[in-house]
């Protein structure tokens, strides 16, 4: 009696669990040979009832691919072959559960210890890689070069120094072409991956530098000054080629309209303010030029004044020279379309919108007026010590590649070098190991 009550309670529950699978009998379709076999007769009736529809057919051929599971009394008839874990079910605590319901148990149970096992190896690889990576960490806190590593080298293409410069006499803008590329590469794919080559040789010559005025007394420095039209891309130069220098090393700043407080002293006042320390970079986004060019378009000071200010400047660029300062200036040279596609980009995109000013398109109107002030300033302030460099500037991939290439051929002439110690190296190491 107790046997036959165990295989009924298992024909109960296999019968619940196929009221789960489509095409069982409690889900109306057909039940198939297995079906057949239990004498469950009335589910291939109303399997065929319902095969008509969509979802009927589906069901009834998806119950003909998958037979239906034997019941525990067919399993201890010995209907299914071998008798199943489910015939012992009245011997155990496991009655009524399935094979697959053992399976699932048993399978949760071996994997208590894999879990842990696993807990552990993870803590050991955590360890071990916490350790592989404090190891391949660069040694300088300025340089972002993985010391042992063999960066590509950067292309090998003439001086880009040469034929940017300009070396004194009339300038025309209107006659160069701001979309030119004059010893690039290759087009954008080349240039990008020359700048990605130069990036390890700017860093270590800008450790190089600051490292020789930390500990070695150098006052060497390097000043990049930068003008231009509105959108010509300083703030451009700025993210993508002066973002390649350890910011730590690099000072920058961005000439505005003067306060009421540098008004009150004269217009170099401010810039002297700004120059770099020893050792370190410094970027100028506008500067001291601004004073002859809106002045001189605005008509803000008289013409008496802002034409003796192209001497000035030319003597406070060659006393910057003289302090050891390297001093690169870069015209951004834009084209008058190319400025109005940029600004309209700007209305465009709300996310660019804070970069608009309305001021823009009124300064826009004044394009003549500043292309002569440029002229005149890049005629006027181009010395042997202080050059002007005019970059073609629609492409901003060429602006950037060439801007990079600027300061890495100026830093290579610099030469900068990492200072000797003033000690006895052996001596140290052996102080240190006696800790």
């Amino acid at each position: 009696m107790a046997k036959k009550a165990d295989k009924a309670a298992d024909d109960a529950l296999v019968r619940a669990s196929l009221r789960a699978v489509p095409g069982g009998k409690a889900d109306g379709g057909a039940a198939g040979e297995g079906a057949k076999a239990s004498g469950a007769s009335g589910a291939s009736k109303s399997g065929a009832s319902k095969s008509g529809t969509p979802g009927g057919k589906r069901r009834a051929e998806s119950a003909v691919e998958r037979p239906a599971r034997p019941l525990a009394s067919e399993v201890g008839a010995g209907k299914a072959g071998k008798p199943g874990k489910s015939a012992k079910a009245g011997k155990t605590e496991k009655a009524g559960k399935t094979g697959k319901a053992e399976r699932a148990e048993k399978a949760e149970k071996s994997a208590k210890p894999d879990k842990a096992g696993k807990k552990a190896k993870k803590k050991d690889h955590d360890k071990d890689g916490g350790k592989d990576a404090r190891a391949a960490r660069p040694a300088s806190p300025l340089l972002r070069v993985v010391h042992g590593s063999v960066p590509p080298a950067p292309a090998n293409v003439p001086s880009v120094r040469d034929v940017l410069r300009l070396h004194g006499g009339a300038v025309d803008l209107a006659s160069a072409d701001a979309r030119a590329t004059p010893h690039a590469p290759g087009g954008k794919a080349e240039a990008l991956a020359d700048i990605a080559a130069m990036e390890p040789r700017l860093a270590e010559l800008q450790e190089r530098l600051y490292a020789q005025a930390v500990a070695g007394g150098s006052r060497k420095r390097l000043l990049l000054v930068l003008q231009g039209m509105d959108t010509s891309g300083k703030g451009g130069v700025v993210k993508h080629v002066i973002g390649q220098f350890n910011p730590s090393g690099c000072h920058i700043h961005a000439f505005k309209s003067p306060t009421r407080d540098e008004s009150a002293h004269p217009f170099l006042w401010r810039i002297r303010q700004q120059v770099p320390a020893p050792g370190l970079i410094g970027i100028f986004d506008r500067s001291h030029y601004e004073d002859v060019l809106i002045v001189r378009v605005r008509d803000l000071v008289p013409r008496s004044v802002w034409s003796r200010r192209y001497a000035t400047i030319n003597r406070f660029e060659q006393s910057l020279h003289d302090d050891d300062v390297t001093v690169v200036k870069v015209f951004l040279h834009i084209s008058y379309d190319e400025q109005r596609e940029r600004l309209l980009e700007r209305l465009d995109n709300p996310d660019k919108h804070w970069k608009f000013n309305p001021g823009d398109i009124d300064e826009r109107a004044l394009w003549p007026a500043y292309q002569d002030a440029y002229e005149a300033v890049l005629q006027k302030c181009t010395t042997d010590t202080a050059p002007w460099y005019v970059v073609p500037a629609d492409r901003k991939w060429y602006r950037n590649w060439a801007i990079s290439r600027l300061l890495l051929e100026h830093l290579e002439e610099m030469d900068p070098h990492y200072p000797q110690g003033h000690f006895d190296v052996e001596a140290e190491r052996k102080r240190l190991l006696e800790t």
